[in-house]
């Protein structure tokens, strides 16, 4: 007689009802889900100084500028100029431009407003451009002080004159060396900060 065949054991299905917990949802994502969810961030940094911060027209633009308050300023020199001969060489070869800018009264009012008007309010120059400019600004700006010194107390000899040779000697150095600071920073591509005139400059340009 043939055997019959058992029948494989019946399965049985469960009622339990099936419950999802999503307290711990790791099992869903991999470990590194949390890098694969997030946008990736692009941060830009502005640099504020180093030979990257600007290129080279915005330097050469912002070494110009600095030429503005020393050419306005150039007659405080007057005493050092005669009497110092290494200042003098130095500033020789500056002399036809300054008798350019000179020959002009309105010359100095004029490249104020281009300057502020055209450079600093223009959002098409960089902030680098537009930071120098308004110090070279600023820096020609507070000449008004010693002019008006100047005028109003103008002794012809004594005490007098020497204070206000010194004055204007002060005034003098001052000017150029903001002149050679701030041109040869905006060169190399760092943004000079001048003495009195930095915290104005910053407060103009957004």
């Amino acid at each position: 007689m043939s055997t019959l065949p058992i029948p494989p054991t019946p399965l049985t299905l469960s009622h339990k009802p099936f419950h999802l917990s999503l307290k711990n949802p790791s099992f869903l994502f991999p470990r590194n889900h949390t890098k694969i969810l997030k946008r990736p961030r692009i941060t830009v940094l502005a640099k504020s100084n180093g030979n990257d911060s600007a290129d080279a027209t915005d330097r050469i633009i912002s070494a110009v500028c600095y030429f503005y308050p020393f050419f306005d300023g150039i007659q405080y020199g007057k005493y050092v100029i005669t009497q110092v001969s290494p200042i003098q060489a130095l500033i020789q070869p500056l002399f036809p431009a300054i008798k350019v800018f000179k020959s002009f009264p309105l010359n100095g009012f004029l490249v104020f407003l281009t300057l502020y008007f055209v450079v600093v309010r223009n959002s098409n120059f960089s902030r680098y451009v537009r930071f120098n400019t308004m110090q070279a600004i600023v820096l020609d700006v507070l000449l008004i002080f010693p002019d008006l010194l100047e005028r109003s107390f103008n002794p012809r000899d004594g005490v007098g004159l020497d204070l206000l040779m010194s004055l204007d000697s002060t005034v003098f150095l001052y000017l150029l060396v903001c002149l050679i600071y701030g041109s040869t920073s905006c060169l190399l591509g760092q943004i000079p900060r001048l003495p009195i005139v930095a915290e104005a400059a910053d407060r103009q340009v957004l």
